[in-house]
């Protein structure tokens, strides 16, 4: 079985939901500052800084302009959160992940900032400083269907790391919870039909890619499909 690849997932994800908040023009102009070194920067939570260590890296200029282009600090937080997500869908990653810090230091209570920074963090050699970051975020939008899926794929990916039957269970459930939420995700579905297959329930493995199917060819693995077809032909027939 091939290794899953998480950021693809989630990039595809965010094509198919971005944030529901209307975006912004501001004329605000993001500044590294003298006083801010890049690993820090570019660090998930500025590589584990406190509100106020983060405060004083950004420096006082970039809050006051701040202060001066939104009406607050958690409306500020939605649009840098946007333009992160916009720079990811761009493969613009480092951007993004400075956007995603920027909001998080702005609203800590923010989930979108957690939801970007847990795909930033996706491209470690391990799912958990992702998984950590979006449970985070889940924590503060326990029904967000993105998060929710974010999170069950980045489950898969452990259990293929780990072979622990938890990791499995617990992101079969998070997909189900995500498309319970959002039956519309194609995507999702996909990748619970790849939780069943790890599972070794084949037939609701095909029972889920149909369904993603219908929503969007697109959304077909067919590299999966040919794993698929070797455990069990497909009940409808249309793969071959």
């Amino acid at each position: 079985m091939k290794k899953l690849l998480l950021l693809p997932f989630l990039a595809c994800l965010l094509l198919l939901a971005p944030p529901a908040h209307a975006q912004r023009k501001s004329k605000v102009k993001v500044k590294s500052g003298a006083t801010l070194e890049a690993a820090s920067r570019l660090q998930p939570l500025f590589g584990g800084a406190t509100v106020a260590q983060a405060e004083q890296l950004v420096g006082t200029a970039f809050l006051a302009d701040i202060e001066r282009s939104f009406a607050s600090r958690p409306e500020a937080s939605k649009f840098f959160a946007d333009k992160g997500f916009e720079y990811l869908a761009e493969g613009k990653i480092d951007t993004a992940a400075y956007r995603f810090n920027l909001a998080w230091l702005l609203d800590q209570k923010n989930a979108a900032a957690y939801r970007g920074l847990g795909i930033v963090a996706s491209r470690g050699t391990t799912p958990d400083q992702s998984i950590a970051l979006l449970t985070q975020g889940l924590a503060l939008a326990p029904n967000d269907a993105a998060l929710l899926g974010d999170l069950g794929a980045s489950y898969l990916i452990r259990f293929e790391q780990t072979k622990k039957k938890k990791d499995l269970t617990t992101g079969v459930e998070f997909l189900q919870k995500s498309l319970a939420a959002d039956p519309s995700n194609a995507l999702s579905w996909q990748q619970l039909a790849r939780g069943y297959y790890l599972q070794e329930d084949y037939a609701k493995a095909w029972e889920a890619v149909h369904k993603g199917q219908n929503l969007s060819m697109s959304s077909i693995d067919f590299a999966f499909i040919g794993e698929l077809l070797a455990k069990q032909p497909d009940p409808q027939g249309t793969f071959k």
